[in-house]
């Protein structure tokens, strides 16, 4: 049964309505990442001088594809943010501290991507050209390598996802209901949260290492795939 009533309220539609719309551009913007490239082939063995060859040849195509990660991230936490309104009545503070944490999250991610958009492709122009401030620029433009996972870049984008592993943590027992979509939700959001927190104390614990972050921490996001699936299924049932 949903969790909403024929009595409910039309910012109650409207919120229900954008969840809904929030999942399936956040899918749609998963199924085009495959065609936009993040970076340059082989990332994290790649030399710096490879990394600099391919963003000066790649630079439109490297702008659209984090420009898709900006609106993947933004959807994908306004989904989260109608779940927190979604669960609001049956845990206040639960949903108060997730919606929180989804803010959180989503400042963090929005820093680094941005400066995708914006620095790393003038940093790269900037090294190239040896005009004013290349010296600099071919300092900084290591520490946004998008691709090694304890950059600056990389360290604010798992702390988005920490951050999202917070609210998956605090709203997973809210989200049990009697259907079972919402029972499989609550579950998928369990599995994330408490994955992503196993992940991490392995990685404190130096049980992985710098080159198995990207695939340990990589399986912990599927249970939030499955949720955007099974969002969607929820919030058109309710529409």
């Amino acid at each position: 049964m949903s969790n909403l009533t024929a009595n409910d309220t039309a910012l109650d539609i409207q919120i229900n309505r954008f969840g809904f719309w929030c999942a399936v551009i956040c899918i749609a913007t998963g199924l085009l990442s495959a065609a936009l490239p993040l970076d340059v082939q082989g990332g994290y063995d790649a030399t710096p001088a490879e990394r600099l060859s391919w963003l000066a040849a790649h630079r439109g195509l490297f702008i659209a594809a984090w420009l898709n990660q900006i609106v993947a991230m933004l959807t994908l936490s306004g989904l989260f943010l109608a779940i927190t309104w979604r669960v609001r009545h049956k845990s206040p503070l639960s949903a108060l501290l997730a919606a929180g944490a989804t803010a959180l999250a989503t400042m963090a991610f929005v820093i680094p991507k941005f400066m995708a958009v914006w620095t790393i492709p003038l940093l790269a122009e900037a090294t190239l050209s040896g005009t004013a401030g290349s010296e600099m620029a071919a300092m900084l433009l290591p520490l946004l390598n998008v691709s090694i996972p304890f950059s600056l870049y990389t360290s604010f984008d798992y702390m988005g996802f920490w951050l999202y592993s917070l609210f998956a943590l605090l709203v997973m027992v809210p989200m049990v209901d009697r259907d079972w979509l919402s029972k499989f939700a609550a579950l998928s959001l369990g599995l994330f949260g408490v994955g992503f927190h196993v992940a991490f104390a392995m990685l404190i614990f130096g049980v992985i290492g710098a080159p198995d972050i990207e695939v340990s921490f990589g399986l912990t996001f599927i249970p939030l795939l499955l949720l955007i699936l099974v969002m969607v299924a929820i919030f058109r049932r309710v529409n």
